[in-house]
């Protein structure tokens, strides 16, 4: 039987909480990049913790990444992870302008779990060849990528992320927890019942997070 996770939305609302102050000591995004699904909650929450007396709102950009499936397994559907990413939406350019205004920038992209870790590098991958291409064309510095991930899975990964990413501190996990499956409320058919479990999961103790 798959160990799970409750989840709630004050949980992701105090992890976002919780991580928003190292997100800035250590890197001041000018853009958030959410990775649909899981990462738009979070996103939306984490920027009203980043955001400056005085400054605007850090405006948030989305993408659409695929990994998991769903497999049926008797009576219940559990999705787990494939073998490849499917971009099913990518950089809203009309809003964006163009890929060059990405050029220099530094940008957060926020998801909700780091699993095998195979949907993240192909988020950084992709987007640091976009804007390197038009970096190549209007010149300029390199945009610098940072990640933000509610939960991090201890677990071997089968993705890899850029070294320089991981020693300048530019990867955050607000929790790292087993290899369990975790169940965000916006999953949920009944708000309540899942709010239940959650519940009655912190009240026996049974949470497998650090």
């Amino acid at each position: 039987m798959v160990e799970k996770i409750y989840v709630t939305y004050n949980d992701v609302h105090k992890l976002c909480q919780e991580a928003a102050p190292k997100i800035l000591e250590n890197f001041q995004p000018h853009l958030m990049i959410a990775i649909g699904g899981g990462g738009y909650v979070p996103a939306r929450i984490l920027r009203s913790f980043l955001k400056q007396p005085g400054s605007p709102n850090i405006p948030i950009q989305a993408i659409g990444l695929s990994l998991y499936e769903s497999l049926p397994t008797g009576d219940a559907v559990i999705e787990e992870p494939g073998t490849k990413v499917t971009r099913t939406q990518w950089l809203d350019l009309s809003a964006l302008g163009e890929m060059g205004n990405l050029v220099g920038k530094r940008v957060l992209i926020v998801d909700e779990v780091d699993d095998t870790r195979t949907t993240l590098e192909y988020a950084v991958r992709e987007l640091e060849k976009d804007v390197e291409i038009a970096r190549q064309k209007f010149g300029g510095e390199k945009a610098e990528f940072s990640i933000f991930v509610l939960h991090n899975k201890d677990k071997a990964k089968k993705g890899v992320l850029p070294h320089d990413m991981l020693q300048q501190h530019r990867y955050h996990a607000a929790r790292t927890v087993g290899d369990v499956w975790i169940c965000y409320p916006w999953e949920a058919v009944d708000i309540d019942e899942h709010d239940e479990h959650a519940a009655a999961q912190k009240a026996s103790g049974n949470v497998n997070q650090q």
